[in-house]
């Protein structure tokens, strides 16, 4: 049968044509790169215009979408161009959608959706052209998607191309991972006038800071104002601002990622017959043209996925958009004709943001593309080509986590249950309760999937509590199906969108469960999905828990799950401290203790006991940091009590276990400063502890704790450590007395850090002419010379320089204070005594 050729009715100044004969120069050789500007056509006009070339034969074309209201928008106006509905030669595919047929040769389809296509036939049959749309936003299933394109044309599909096209893209690196021409359209957008803040606005709340530019906004043109806000909760809390500020005349639109796709369409085509503020997320950022938007007001700011992997959580961070998101989005408001752009931010502070948005890859939770790459084959990144090679440490925690759910087996294969996974359009965690859990279950593991992946479907309304309780999520759904009034505080937008969504994964999962013999209850399908985050409850007040890693996490203070034995937690705040438990379901201990058998661990454990003490014995059976069952024993000659002491020892410090022998300590340390390769050990507190194993050991009884360290003295131990050699030379270079003049001893004291001191009455030292020293010499001690009373007179290490200066001066108060005591003119050469004058 003869092809019918591609005629396009309409579109002939679009600027994008004018490149068209270089485009097709490159693509019948090799893959392409197309730069052009919003507004060129080339999302709607390149499918099209590439259809009739001859090395795509009868081939057909898939074109890419980061977003559904994209995929669908651009399906249309293609269908349209060609004076046909869509689903002819133009279709399209998102999710819970389809349109298309036999005749189809352009099928525009989002990124997962390829994803599919790709894992269950590598080779593309039928698909000569696949084309990734605004891939400069780089989301992590687009990198994927060509990283597996790729790497089937470079073995299995020679003549598969692959044309990538962007506005605001670097080509040049991405030309050089596709081997791919490079080909620049220009734009036909028209001059929009940017509009900036002349200060810092003093309130961060992006709804108060575009509410103070509206009013501007509405006054420079007369057509549509599109909004931006981070999040649909702004969205409506701008909303609700709107109603109480807009005249009449004006219409307040939203447009959003699950709002349902009637809703979008009616705000993405045409013009409503009143003026319009429609207030969006970045979904309107790229590939739509929503007509009569001439005015665009843009807080700056978007909602991003942040994954962590110190915690295994990914959440939603509002975060400032960059340089190039800013144009893309002021660039709506010169589609059609001039416009002006009103950035809720200052001019400075735009300069100081990132050029480009940075690749979702660097930041995601790269689970499900490790399942992915897994079933394609693929066990390591470096294995395909990538525009930014995945994070390594999220690659390992990914790892971590699929071999936890039995995906990866212990060389990263894939296993059977992990090809079940890989079938299912959800995060691996999911997908392990969906194909786990027990058969009659598969409903019930379903409502759960759906309602964890989706939009909470309960939100507290006049700031009442929150509960984090599943099963009020599933009895809410249970009412809408059976018609019966939803609880207080239900989203029923959100409960319809839950109810499509498992709808469609129990039809799915029908075909997939590979065991049957899994849980059935709530708390064991969600524990399937989050077995790291199972947690018992560890407080008398039932709202703290403990999870398996250690930290704790709270729940409200009226929440439903208070008292729980077990949790198993879907969605939490990881916090600094203790975490905020969002959604989970109560766990039996009867079930916790079924699932979690054989990674319980029976054994005895010898350790510290803060509350006693003390060291104890005691008998545990636990899940990692989770204790199930804790019984005392009583210390036996096996167990490692010294390892136990010395722990202690490393983190509280000796002297929470023996009296400080300071002295000692100190007089070794000032040797082995003043002699460093003598071999003078290292007695501070960490290097006792450090070397502990060397002195302790031998003073301590088999089977005793702490109470046999009373009867040990440390300065004993020591001494012994250092042996009778090296005391004695101890002894002679660093005495603990001093020999006066006047035949009397006093202390030499000794600190760390710090010089010796020696206190000794004035009239002791008569006669000396130089003060005394130590260690050959080498150490100078600090002299406090005292008063008949015991009182400071001077403290000096130059007793010479003493006796010329200031003692003058303290002879000639002291003389009249203590006349009793001897006051010689000339100290240097007096005769020392420790008498006063009538004893001498």
């Amino acid at each position: 049968m003869q092809r019918q050729k591609t005629t396009v009715d309409g579109a002939h100044d679009l600027p994008v044509r004018a490149c068209l004969p270089a485009l097709r120069e490159v693509l019948a050789e090799r893959h392409a790169v197309l730069t052009a500007e919003p507004g060129s056509g080339k999302t709607t006009l390149v499918p099209l215009l590439l259809l009739d070339e001859p090395w795509l034969a009868d081939s057909g074309i898939v074109m890419l979408e980061p977003r559904r209201p994209a995929a669908r928008m651009a399906a249309h106006r293609m269908a349209q161009l060609l004076g046909e509905p869509v689903g002819q030669r133009v279709g399209y595919q998102v999710r819970f959608e389809r349109k298309t047929s036999p005749a189809t040769r352009i099928e525009v389809v989002t990124e997962g959706l390829l994803l599919r296509r790709l894992q269950a036939d590598p080779e593309l049959t039928g698909i000569g052209l696949v084309i990734f749309d605004e891939f400069h936003e780089r989301n992590l299933y687009g990198d994927l998607s060509l990283a597996l394109c790729l790497d089937s044309g470079g073995s299995v599909r020679d003549d598969l191309r692959l044309l990538a096209m962007s506005a605001t893209l670097d080509a040049a690196p991405l030309a050089q991972l596709m081997s791919a021409g490079v080909i620049t359209a220009p734009g036909r957008g028209h001059p929009v006038t940017e509009h900036y803040l002349e200060s810092e606005p003093s309130d961060r709340d992006p709804v108060a800071a575009c509410l103070s530019v509206l009013d501007r906004a509405l006054s420079a043109a007369n057509g549509d104002v599109l909004t931006f806000l981070p999040g649909r909760r702004e969205i409506t809390a701008m909303q609700r601002a709107l109603a109480e500020r807009l005249p009449p005349d004006i219409e307040v639109a939203m447009l959003y990622g699950d709002m349902a796709s009637d809703a979008q369409d009616r705000v993405l085509h045409g013009r409503a017959e009143r003026r319009r503020v429609i207030l969006a997320t970045d979904i309107a950022e790229s590939s739509l043209t929503i007509e009569g938007v001439d005015v665009v007001v843009d807080s700056g700011l978007a909602r991003r996925p942040r994954f962590d992997p110190n915690t295994g959580l990914t959440r939603l961070e509002t975060v400032a958009i960059s340089k190039a998101s800013a144009t893309q989005r002021a660039g709506r408001a010169g589609r059609l004709g001039p416009g002006h752009c009103f950035r809720a931010w200052t001019r400075q502070r735009h300069a100081r943001r990132d050029d480009a948005t940075g690749p979702e890859i660097a930041d995601a939770d790269l689970a499900p593309l490790v399942l992915e790459l897994a079933n394609w084959g693929v066990t390591h990144a470096d294995e395909l080509r990538w525009l930014d090679p995945p994070s390594s440490a999220h690659w390992a925690q990914a790892v971590e986590l699929l071999r936890l759910l039995g995906a990866l087996d212990a060389q990263s294969r894939i296993t059977a249950i992990g090809r079940a996974m890989a079938r299912l359009p959800v995060h691996p965690r999911l997908a392990h309760m969906l194909v786990a859990a027990d058969h009659g279950a598969v409903a019930t593991a379903a409502d759960l999937a759906a309602l964890v992946a989706e939009r909470d479907v309960l939100r507290p309304r006049d700031g009442g509590a929150r509960s984090a309780d599943i099963e009020l999520r599933v009895a809410a759904l249970a009412d809408l199906r059976s018609g019966a009034a939803l609880p207080a505080g239900s989203d029923r937008h959100a409960l319809r969108q839950v109810d499509k969504v498992a709808t469609q994964l129990k039809r799915i999962a029908a075909d997939t469960a590979v065991t049957g013999d899994g849980p059935d209850d709530i708390g064991g399908l969600l524990a399937l999905a989050f077995p790291e985050r199972v947690a018992r409850c560890t407080s008398t007040d039932g709202r703290r828990f403990l999870l398996r890693n250690g930290r704790a996490v709270l729940l409200g203070e009226g929440d439903p799950l208070r008292g729980s034995d077990y949790l198993a937690i879907a969605s939490m705040d990881a916090g600094r401290r203790d975490g905020i438990v969002w959604l989970a379901a109560k766990l039996t201990a009867r079930r916790f203790a079924a699932l979690f058998a054989d990674l319980i661990v029976a054994r005895r454990e010898v350790r510290w006991d803060p509350r006693l003490g003390d060291v104890v014995a005691r008998h545990v059976r636990r899940l990692d940091a989770i204790v199930i069952d804790d019984e005392s024993r009583a210390l036996t000659a096996d167990d490692p009590v010294t390892d136990v002491l010395i722990a202690q020892m490393r983190e509280r410090g000796v002297t929470a276990l023996f009296d400080d022998p300071s002295q000692l300590r100190a007089r070794v340390t000032l040797m082995r400063s003043l002699e460093p390769h003598a071999g003078w050990p290292d007695v501070s507190d960490s290097g006792l502890a450090d070397a502990a194993y060397e002195w302790l050991p031998a003073w301590l009884k088999a089977g005793q704790g702490i109470r046999q360290l009373r009867a040990l003295s440390l300065d004993r131990m020591l001494r012994t450590w250092l042996g009778r050699e090296r005391e004695q030379a101890l002894d002679r270079a660093l005495p603990t007395a001093f020999e006066t003049p006047a035949g009397t001893r006093r202390a030499v004291t000794y600190a760390a850090d710090a010089d010796p001191v020696i206190a000794v009455p004035l009239q002791e030292v008569l006669g000396m002419q130089q003060g005394p020293t130590l260690a050959g010499g080498r150490v100078a001690p600090v002299l406090h010379l005292l008063s008949p009373a015991g009182r400071p007179l001077q403290v000096t290490r130059d007793l010479a320089g003493f006796w010329r200066g200031a003692y003058a001066e303290v002879k000639k108060e002291m003389r009249g204070r203590y006349p009793r005591h001897y006051w010689p003119d000339d100290p240097a050469t007096a005769q020392a005594t420790r008498f006063t004058k009538r004893r001498m």
